[in-house]
């Protein structure tokens, strides 16, 4: 069974008088008694009316006899448990955007952190996004920091912590990425790289898998020099399915250059070296500032290295390699994903146009028109 009791509690100029002198005034609002699993539980109702504290104690008690967990008051919890239960998720998941989850945290706690989840509202949202701007946050950076707070109530929906959650704008974004490297650019971008760089770029350049999480974690037990393949085992890649490249002649001589230097590295250091790509058998984490620089020295600054996935999608398309296969490699899962990174470049027109000009030269015109009974027009 439970109760209901309105709390007492010290004043001075209290309304009723202990047996011993002291003056007390008694709380409006209505507590409630009820105890699970042996153990007697007290919490606020937060209802002045007595009948509807009994309804809520009589859905607390239903609860716990039910053994349904009993969740919190939807009105009390604040967007910072919400974040904590998102980072614990991610954890749990073993999600690569760990690191994201968290850059996007630091900007969305100090000013939603306090605020109660039901009191949210787009307005709220609006006024972050002001304030972001002047800071000099780009709306695709402020679109993502919004993904994680629409994520943090899609979870907390999920798990009955609220009951409804807010609308969440989204800003326009006018960032499409476009670059890529002809070979050239590529080699100059290389010549001014550090040493311990420059294989992993080519890696990048040939393959087009994604640097920071599938080029620089890769060990060695993953490379087949026999079978002449680069494997990524399933739950490692962004959409959690394993991948396999094929060595091509300049990739196989890379890598047999790395293996040779790190074999030289472990017999000179005395210990395993697990990683392909390592910077004195010490992992690389990245090498943003020795990037920067080189691009600048070869004059493409404002290059990523996430144009190098660009890069190897345009040359599998100037290859002629089906699009199928050209997805299994890069570790494209859709193809309109794929499309985006298929960039056509001015020689793919080119030859395009060569390809038009030798049909209406008519030397695949004629065929055409043998077979469909279609007359040649009199060329001008």
């Amino acid at each position: 069974m439970g109760s209901l009791y309105r709390p007492k509690y010290p004043h001075l100029e209290g309304e009723y008088v202990s047996k011993k002198g002291k003056r007390y005034r008694v709380s409006r609002i209505y507590c409630m008694k009820y105890r699970v699993n042996n153990r007697v539980i007290c919490e606020s109702t937060g209802a002045t009316s007595v009948r509807e504290a009994k309804r809520i104690l009589a859905r607390r008690m239903g609860a716990a006899a039910e053994g349904r967990p009993l969740m919190p008051r939807a009105d009390r919890v604040r967007v910072y448990e919400l974040a904590s239960d998102l980072v614990n998720d991610y954890r749990a998941n073993s999600r690569p955007s760990l690191d994201r989850l968290e850059y996007g945290l630091k900007h969305l706690l100090p000013y939603f952190g306090e605020c109660r989840a039901t009191q949210l509202t787009t307005a709220n949202m609006n006024a972050y996004i002001a304030i972001r701007q002047e800071q000099g946050a780009a709306n695709g950076t402020i679109n993502r920091e919004l993904v994680i707070l629409r994520r943090m109530f899609s979870l907390a929906l999920e798990t009955d912590k609220l009951h409804h959650a807010p609308k969440f704008p989204r800003l326009r974004e006018d960032n499409v990425r476009t670059g890529f490297f002809e070979r050239e650019q590529f080699e100059a971008v290389r010549r001014h790289l550090p040493d311990y760089a420059r294989p992993v770029v080519t890696f990048a350049y040939i393959t087009g898998w994604r640097l920071k999480s599938e080029i620089l974690p890769l060990t060695w037990r993953e490379i087949d020099f026999r079978a002449g393949t680069v494997r990524l085992e399933p739950g490692t890649t962004k959409n959690r399915e394993g991948r396999t490249f094929i060595m091509t002649p300049g990739l196989r001589a890379t890598l047999e250059e790395q293996r040779e230097h790190t074999d030289r590295l472990q017999r000179e250091q005395g210990r395993i070296i697990p990683w392909v790509f390592h910077r004195d058998g010490e992992h690389i984490n990245g090498f943003r500032r020795a990037w920067r620089t080189a691009c600048r020295k070869a004059g493409v600054p404002g290059r990523v290295p996430h144009d190098f996935r660009r890069t190897a999608v345009r040359n599998l398309e100037r290859a002629g390699v089906p699009r199928s296969v050209a997805m299994k490699m890069i570790g494209h899962k859709t193809e309109a994903i794929y499309r985006r990174y298929a960039i056509v470049d001015e020689a793919m027109m080119r030859e395009g146009s060569e390809k038009l000009a030798r049909f209406e030269q008519g030397k695949d015109l004629g065929k055409v028109a043998v077979s469909t009974g279609v007359p040649i027009p009199p060329s001008r």
